[in-house]
């Protein structure tokens, strides 16, 4: 008769391990699937903006937020040198001391050593791309990668310019030319990374445009005290005795200060922007009983996508309820919308990019940001509320009701589009969906309605 084997106490174990493997496998796959439909909109899930968003009235929602710790954290002596940290889910990121040389042409960052120095082996070698949209298929594909080596004197190219100060080396491709990106991307995080050096030291940008150069100029000229590089342009060898390749990227339109040099914070990238445009004031109006002045209230009009359909009663009922109304899109002279937005009290704006120009806002100030349909509560309030209280202001959040959007015009009342977005969104696809939510729906105010919101600003103005 035959008999049964039993199994090994080591079968189970690698069933087990098998099956591990097996959910790690097509668990990264689904990552893969999900991040290639990242675009600028990488927040925008109703998973995600569940857990993401604060718990928000129907109409309106006030944060406030006490001031963030202060920390001075020393700074650290590299783990290795060079040192290329390839763990953070949104950038990648080497930082180098010693002798660096940099041809920009051909991305190559050199770090010259010999096989006894700290141990660095010979013919080390990383790749990057030094922009912080790390698993965005779609913004990485306009980024240069950049390679980091190591190798022995005898094999480095001479230097050209040998400088004193050290270099950071970054990327401002991605979404370049979206106003939101190019601060949550490029000018915040590169506001983090320089502080450190007090003007002294130079940037060598990828994909650099003298558009992009002269819109953000202003920003920029404070960090460096000198020329800005074009790094894909630049034929020159240049040396230098410390290099940082990438921006360490926080969180949308967010500084942590834990994380960043001397604990710093987007209060004082508030102090930045306004002292760099040279804007006049630092607080809002505080509104009493001998004010006779009115708060102004900015609202931000778009002519596209997500525009106010009937501005003019929104401007009626602002004045009705003692505000001064000024109406405003953004223009390229960025110094003069800034001085328009840093002269009002309060900005008003339906989602999207315009809404970043509250950099430029007085602190106190206070934001509503109006949420159209589409479930976009969660990256509402990860892209622009977070930023509003970290830096000291108040964040009103208005979510619109069925009557309030243009899309009832286009689609019937029980059509997912208006009924169950999520479901919409399963049916139709992410982009069919983006482009109906983002860049076909405008907003209709009921004023009645959301005047229990300006009534709110008021209150809080003056309470300062």
């Amino acid at each position: 008769m035959a008999k049964h084997k039993s199994p090994s106490r080591g079968e189970p174990q690698r069933l087990r391990s098998a099956l591990l493997g097996g959910c790690f496998l097509l668990s990264m796959i689904l990552l893969v699937v999900y991040t290639s439909y990242v675009v600028s909109f990488s927040n925008l899930t109703f998973w995600r903006s569940n857990q993401a968003a604060p718990p928000v009235p129907k109409e309106e929602h006030k944060i406030t937020a006490s001031d963030p710790a202060e920390t001075r954290p020393q700074k650290e002596k590299l783990p290795r040198n060079p040192f290329c940290d390839f763990s953070d889910r949104r950038n990648d990121y080497c930082e180098m001391e010693g002798d660096i040389r940099i041809h920009g042409n051909s991305s190559s960052i050199l770090f010259v050593t010999s096989s006894n120095t700290n141990g660095t082996n010979i013919q080390e070698s990383w790749q990057l791309k030094p922009h912080p949209r790390k698993g965005d298929a779609r913004a990485m594909a306009r980024v240069t990668e950049m390679s980091v080596k190591t190798l022995s004197p005898h094999g480095a190219p001479k230097c050209a310019i040998r400088s004193t100060v050290p270099a950071i080396v970054f990327s401002t491709g991605g979404y370049m030319g979206n106003f939101f990106h190019d601060f949550t991307d490029i000018l915040i995080p590169i506001f983090t990374t320089s502080q450190q050096f007090n003007g002294e030291v130079q940037f060598l940008i990828s994909e650099i445009l003298p558009i992009w150069n002269d819109k953000y100029q202003k920003l920029l000229k404070p960090l460096t005290n000198y020329e800005i590089i074009d790094f894909n342009q630049d034929h020159t060898v240049r040396c230098y005795p410390r290099v940082i390749v990438g921006l360490k990227f926080h969180k949308e339109m967010s500084i942590e200060p834990s994380r960043s040099p001397y604990g710093l914070s987007m209060v004082d990238f508030g102090r930045h922007v306004r002292k760099s445009f040279a804007l006049e004031r630092d607080t809002t109006i505080k509104l009493g009983p001998d004010q006779d002045k009115k708060p102004r209230i900015l609202i931000i009009a778009r002519k596209w996508t997500r525009i106010f359909a009937n501005v003019d009663e929104i401007v009626r009922k602002a004045e009705e309820m003692g505000f001064e109304a000024v109406v405003a899109e953004a223009k390229y002279d960025l110094a003069e919308f800034a001085r328009i937005v840093n002269s009002c009290d309060v900005m008003l704006g339906v989602h999207g990019a315009g809404l970043t120009n509250l950099v430029f806002l007085p602190t106190n100030a206070v934001v509503i940001q109006v949420i159209p349909l589409g479930g976009l509560e969660g990256i509402s309030w990860i892209d622009f509320g977070l930023a509003t209280i970290s830096m000291k202001m108040h964040y009103l959040q208005y979510m619109i009701s069925l009557e309030e959007s243009t899309l009832t015009e286009q689609f019937s009342r029980g059509d997912p589009v208006l009924s169950d977005q999520k479901e919409a969104y399963r049916k139709h696809g992410w982009d069919r969906m983006i482009e109906l939510y983002f860049f076909k729906q405008g907003v209709k105010l009921d004023t009645q309605r959301f005047s229990s919101t300006l009534l709110h600003a008021l209150e809080l103005l003056r309470q300062q």
